[in-house]
C-alpha cells in the first residue's frame, strides 16, 4: 500500500467560539461530504471534540477544515489532534452528532 493510503483514525478537539454556532452540524456535513465516519460533540468546557475515521487523505482534508474553516460563525483558536492510528476497518457506520 502506498503512503497516504489506508484507513486512519484520529481524535480531535477544537477550541474557540465553536459552541452555539452550528459547528457540530457543519462538521457532520463536511465529514459526510468527504465520506468519513465518526462523531462530534460539545464538551462541558466550551470546546467541540470527536473522532474521525476514513481514508488517510480524506481525514487530512477534514483536519485542515477543522483547523481553518469550521462553521461560518465560528472562530477557531486551536485544533488539537491525538491518538492518530492506522486501522484495518472503520469502527463507525456514519458520522453522528452526539448530544
Amino acid at each position: 500500500m502506498a503512503e497516504g493510503e489506508g484507513l486512519l483514525s484520529v481524535d480531535y478537539e477544537v477550541s474557540g467560539k465553536v459552541q452555539g454556532v452550528f459547528f457540530r452540524k457543519y462538521t457532520q456535513g463536511e465529514a459526510k461530504r468527504l465520506g468519513l465516519v465518526g462523531w462530534v460533540q460539545n464538551t462541558s468546557h466550551g470546546t467541540v471534540q470527536g473522532q474521525v475515521q476514513g481514508p488517510s487523505a480524506r481525514v487530512r482534508e477534514l483536519q485542515e477544515w477543522l483547523r481553518k474553516t469550521g462553521s461560518p460563525q465560528s472562530r477557531i483558536s486551536r485544533a488539537e489532534f491525538r491518538n492518530e492510528k492506522k486501522i484495518e476497518a472503520l469502527e463507525h457506520d456514519d458520522f453522528q452528532i452526539v448530544k
